[in-house]
């Protein structure tokens, strides 16, 4: 399977975190070209801040495979991660993140900082953005406009 196909699967999790009245964000780890752990956004449900579609992605994994590093893991979220989310992509030494809609509030891979060129951290994540941007921005747009009573025109 291609980033394409791995971001669809994250934007099936995305829904799932919409349906449950989160904002709409999923994330898997894929090592080796399988799937070894999935999130979605949980922090209202949860009551936890922390509870992102990319740290749940990556407690997932780590147990998977009972160690909290993550060399050689393909990240796939749908949004553009944040500085939290990013720190911990960088710490779990994930190989490269691949994200769909870009995040111009809280994005940490280019829109707001670039966390991840930071030549003064001791760790580098490949990045690439943009993969099905238009669905995974597009399930966000119409999220919040449902929410602020807004039906959005496609």
């Amino acid at each position: 399977m291609d980033d394409s196909g791995f971001m669809g699967l994250a934007l099936d999790l995305a829904r799932e975190a919409g349906a449950a009245g989160e904002v709409p964000v999923g994330a898997l780890v894929v090592l080796e070209g399988e799937v070894i752990g999935r999130g979605f956004n949980q922090p209202i449900g949860s009551n936890d801040p922390t509870a992102h579609a990319e740290i749940m992605a990556l407690r997932a994994a780590a147990t998977r495979l009972g160690n909290y590093r993550l060399p050689g893991c393909t990240l796939y979220v749908t949004l553009e991660p944040c500085a939290m989310c990013a720190g911990a992509i960088m710490h779990a030494r994930v190989g490269r993140v691949v994200f769909g809609a870009r995040d111009p509030k809280t994005g940490a891979a280019g829109s707001v900082v670039d966390l991840f060129a930071e030549n003064r951290l001791n760790h580098h994540t490949a990045v690439a953005g943009g993969v099905l941007e238009a669905e995974c921005g597009g399930l966000l747009s119409g999220f919040f406009a449902a929410r602020r009573g807004r039906t959005q025109v496609a």
